[in-house]
């Protein structure tokens, strides 16, 4: 069973910079799409970012476009999210998804990952 575990979150001054890591474990996602979801206290979980299999392929939410950076290493079984420029707005539980189908394109909607890590918080103040 593939399990997920991210880390890296914390709390940040609004214009600084955090770097969130996914790990996997028992299995392989090298084939298979990844994406960052966050959700922000009594809201509903958004799209963040995703990779496609190869790690050529990136898609951004417009929220975070320019700011963020989605990358992968294969090798190691770990996807990253470098977020820089943090805004108040940015706080959440973010949360890191892989997709357990190959495709050739992008997975933005949520409902297609399969797996889901737990979640890391974090905080942006103003």
């Amino acid at each position: 069973q593939v399990q997920l575990v991210e880390s890296g979150g914390g709390l940040v001054q609004a214009g600084g910079s955090l770097r969130l890591s996914c790990a996997a474990s028992g299995g392989t996602l090298s084939d298979y799409a990844m994406g960052w979801f966050r959700q922000a206290p009594g809201k509903e979980r958004e799209f963040v970012a995703t990779i496609g299999w190869t790690g050529r392929s990136t898609y951004y939410a417009d929220s975070v476009k320019g700011r963020f950076t989605i990358s992968r290493d294969k090798a190691k079984n770990v996807v990253y999210l470098q977020m820089s420029l943090l805004k108040p707005e940015d706080t959440a539980v973010y949360y890191c998804a892989a997709d357990g189908v190959w495709r050739r394109r992008l997975v933005v909607s949520d409902s297609e990952y399969s797996y889901w890590g737990q979640g890391t918080q974090v905080t942006v103040s103003s």
